[in-house]
């Protein structure tokens, strides 16, 4: 969530950075409208409260005397109803710039070049050279079905479309490559390791910016009077572990890498990515996720990059890292890399992972502060996140990369110590 002060302050240049986002953000300025207002009426309620606070010494005076108040509790005896009416007048005008703040995203980063959609995106880097193949390339659905690892049908009887039954060493595969890239995290790069609940509350939803904007997206669990949603992303509960707290400074950054099963309705991508894994409603992530000193992140964010980077590179996997444009950026995020894997049954790179700043936009919606030293005022920190990796995603891009001519997929070696086998046959 945006700074109120820093918005009212700064009105023409916030709604200038907006627009970058190819959205009309002059709904703002009554944001600066209702905000004088609220003052106006915080000082009109100050000032009744010392009138009335001022008329009670009069009359505790004059009672002591045994001499006649009325005249003063007359004066005053409105203040009580004009006070509780300009409470609930401040309440109305607290909770519109609430609203107005929640359903407003973050501001774009000035690095983060400006466009309408993804063919604004800047490639920034390009690793691994696709394999030229010397037979007919296969997709991960014919691949998996052939080698009965997947299968789709009986996942639509369980449940529906978009579910998928990993099966024999398809399950192993998915398996390894979870406990690969845990391994890798927690290992080398220093993250610790985590497995939060697979349910959030609406409090936890709000804080990352999932709520308002995209409840449509959700997955609502309800028993009895209790009400609870899937989560979307390990992101959700793994910021909402500091969910107002204050951290000590010392203690930053603080790096966790998050494995969850996601859930996501997908409203709205009808028609989209429907065949095969790419896109489904339930799928397994691996997620970093860092709380940083402001100074810090970016530089945090460049290093979160790399350690995704580095599960393709020693997968053996060809791919890209794009800087995403000012209309592809998601909500709550500063500034995002994509890095996307290549899929040579879709002759293409597609996203495997995003790796983003939310300065502070989630810390003020979680309020999560920390203090640099224990007489400091507190401060905002940075929220990071980043895909370490979609689990998915990154089988999809091993099955297809590792087939062979008749049909098997080769092991990639990182893997052969999870998996057991060199091949899938």
């Amino acid at each position: 969530m945006l700074d109120l002060r820093f918005v009212v302050e700064n009105i023409d240049l916030v709604v200038q950075k907006l627009s970058k986002r190819n959205g009309d953000f002059t709904y703002l300025y009554e944001v600066v409208e209702l905000s004088n207002k609220r003052k106006d009426i915080i000082l009109s309620v100050e000032a009744k409260k010392a009138l009335r606070n001022e008329a009670s010494k009069k009359i505790g005076e004059l009672k002591r005397q045994k001499l006649d108040a009325t005249s003063i509790l007359n004066e005053v005896a409105h203040l009580g109803d004009e006070i509780k009416t300009l409470d609930d007048e401040l309440k109305l005008i607290e909770d519109k710039i609430q609203w107005i703040l929640s359903i407003t995203p973050n501001i774009p980063n000035d690095s983060v070049p400006e466009g309408k959609d993804d063919s604004f995106n800047v490639e920034i880097k390009k690793v691994g050279t696709p394999r030229v193949f010397d037979f007919e390339v296969k997709d991960h659905i014919a691949l998996g079905e052939s080698l009965g690892i997947l299968d789709f049908e009986r996942a639509a009887k369980i449940t529906g479309t978009r579910f998928v039954v990993d099966k024999g060493l398809g399950a192993r595969l998915e398996r390894s490559l979870i406990a690969f890239m845990m391994d890798l995290h927690a290992l080398k790069h220093g993250y610790q390791e985590i497995i939060p609940p697979y349910i959030v509350n609406e409090k936890s939803m709000f804080a990352t910016g999932q709520f308002p904007k995209f409840r449509e997206d959700a997955f609502k669990v309800v028993a009895g009077d209790n009400a609870w949603y899937l989560n979307p992303t390990a992101e959700v509960p793994t910021i909402n572990l500091h969910r107002d707290e204050i951290i000590d400074g010392d203690s930053l950054p603080i790096r966790y890498c998050s494995y969850t099963t996601a859930f996501r309705s997908e409203a709205g991508s009808a028609g989209r990515d429907t065949r095969g894994i790419l896109r489904q409603h339930q799928f397994n992530k691996v997620e970093l996720i860092k709380f940083t000193k402001p100074e810090d992140s970016y530089q945090e964010l460049e290093d979160m990059l790399l350690h995704s980077e580095e599960v393709l590179k020693q997968l053996g996997l060809p791919y890209r890292v794009v800087t995403l444009s000012t209309g592809d950026m998601g909500f709550g995020m500063a500034k995002t890399y994509d890095i996307e894997v290549w899929l040579p049954g879709q002759n293409m790179y597609r996203e495997i992972g995003s790796i983003s700043n939310a300065e502070d936009y989630q810390a003020r919606r979680a309020n999560i502060r920390f203090k640099r030293t224990k007489d400091a005022k507190t401060e905002f920190v940075h929220t990071l996140n980043g895909s370490g990796l979609a689990v998915g995603r990154t089988m999809i891009a091993v099955i297809e990369n590792y087939q062979n001519a008749d049909g098997t997929i080769t092991v990639p070696e990182v893997l052969r110590p999870y998996m057991k086998v060199d091949v899938i046959k």
